[in-house]
């Protein structure tokens, strides 16, 4: 397992489907130099709507290599390292991806998974597809969120291993389907007991309360 390309991206504007313009971070490019990774994620890397992306808990966003080309044959045409807004672009990931609290050990950094990528208008507007988010969700290939343990430095080529999470075993693909879904009361529970992101934790925690 390696890392494939690093990818950052500065603020810039695309155009909404349907009219407007989006300000966003989602346009990222590799990198060839060593970029240094802290607790809330890349170095000179935007993120423009904090209310639902970014902070400690999705600091670090990862794609597989593997993914990228499905959707080259999918979609006919390529799809490169960096457009789907990530930071890390690996290959050889195992499938389906990683549970929550899975710890990703880099040479000189060290992440902690904590929840899928859910598709949202930005995504489709970058893809130029208002339907875009309808096939991301069919296609089962969210991406993974993560939290930074370590900061430090990655560059492309570093390769990387996994520290399987001792405790209950939620693939990330998993969580991804029930957050789309209705969860039940049990579930919610489960979830909980586990390192997910804080934003997910705080609408589960407003679930739980609702039904008391």
């Amino acid at each position: 397992m390696h890392i494939v390309s690093v990818n950052v991206g500065q603020e810039s504007e695309l155009n909404r489907i349907g009219g407007g313009k989006i300000t966003t971070g989602i346009n990222k490019v590799p990198i060839s130099m060593a970029v240094s990774v802290g607790d809330l994620g890349f170095a000179d890397d935007a993120v423009c709507d904090t209310k639902f992306h970014g902070g400690a808990d999705q600091a670090v966003y990862l794609y597989r290599q593997e993914d990228y080309d499905y959707w080259s044959a999918a979609l006919g045409r390529e799809v490169a390292a960096g457009s789907f807004g990530e930071n890390l672009t690996v290959a050889e990931l195992p499938d389906p991806y990683l549970c929550v609290g899975d710890e990703i050990e880099l040479p000189n950094v060290r992440l902690q998974v904590t929840a899928p990528r859910i598709p949202c208008s930005t995504l489709a507007a970058k893809m130029g597809d208002k339907l875009f988010p309808k096939k991301f969700i069919k296609a089962q290939l969210p991406g993974i969120y993560c939290r930074v343990l370590e900061p430090g430095r990655v560059q492309a080529g570093d390769a990387f291993t996994i520290a399987p999470y001792e405790g209950d075993r939620i693939t990330t693909v998993e969580f991804f389907n029930d957050w789309l879904g209705k969860m039940s009361h049990d579930q919610l529970k489960r979830y909980l007991k586990v390192p997910i992101d804080i934003r997910s934790r705080q609408v589960m925690e407003q679930k739980m309360r609702a039904e008391i």
